[in-house]
């Protein structure tokens, strides 16, 4: 039978011997068994019903699961948004969306309607890193009170661990979590958060501050943040070199 989460956690004797077959492989592969790797396994031990998927694990050895599971938090990390290059839309735009348009739009020109399809490209390319802005930033955030990301969803439907036990699922807005991962929280102890309240476009930093007795968490630094990654990083928001927004913005300059 193919080794998986489920059969480590059955067959070792306790939480202990459970982290030891990790830290061993972590060892041989000359990967320090950080705070953050402990935390987020011992979640997986103390919920086995979150435990992550193995389908890319061939083989009945262990070492191989650990090996696939430390590359995924690793590449992971490593291409968190600060770090990574985000690709443009792979896709191309359906002209049938120009004459949609132009149907009730009848004054729009041919330039209005290619200036308004690539408009919406960089807004659906922005909207693609928010995620992973606002990830980046909760884990530096959050790293003061215990909280470690669990990069490469290395915890299913989990997004932060703490080193207290907590669990912790994080949306951007209060209407973007769909069915399967709202539903897994009814048998898991799993605290959830949003950002933005989608009815009243409220922001709901006050769950951390009120919690921690901190000010740190608010939109002011949430978008200092944003800016300050994306000045360092500009390839993290993909932007096609033909986007008539981009010459507009760089004649500007």
């Amino acid at each position: 039978m193919p080794v998986n989460f489920d059969s480590i956690i059955s067959t070792s004797s306790s939480e202990k011997d459970f982290l030891k077959i990790f830290e061993d492989v972590f060892s041989q592969q000359n990967q320090p068994f950080l705070e953050s790797h402990r935390t987020i396994l011992t979640a997986c031990y103390r919920n086995p019903g979150l435990s992550p998927s193995s389908k890319r694990v061939k083989g009945r050895d262990s070492e191989v699961l650990v090996k696939v599971w430390l590359k995924k938090y690793n590449e992971s990390f490593g291409n968190r948004i600060s770090q990574r290059v985000s690709n443009p839309p792979g896709t191309v735009a359906d002209p049938i969306i120009d004459t949609i348009i132009n149907t009730q739009l009848t004054g729009l020109t041919t330039e209005h309607l290619e200036q308004i399809k690539y408009a919406h490209r960089l807004s659906m390319s922005a909207e693609n890193i928010l995620g992973l802005l606002l990830e980046e930033f909760l884990a530096e955030q959050l790293a003061d009170y215990g909280w470690h990301c669990c990069w490469g969803e290395t915890v299913r439907h989990v997004d932060f661990c703490n080193v207290d036990g907590s669990l912790l699922q994080v949306k951007n807005r209060s209407n973007t979590e769909n069915a399967p991962s709202s539903s897994v929280r009814i048998n898991q102890p799993i605290e959830k958060w949003h950002r933005v309240d989608a009815k009243t476009g409220s922001y709901r930093w006050f769950y951390f501050n009120d919690k921690y007795d901190t000010d740190c968490f608010s939109e002011e630094n949430f978008i200092a943040f944003v800016q300050k990654v994306l000045i360092a990083n500009p390839d993290a928001l993909a932007i096609e070199v033909n986007n008539p927004w981009k010459n507009l913005s760089d004649s500007s300059n």
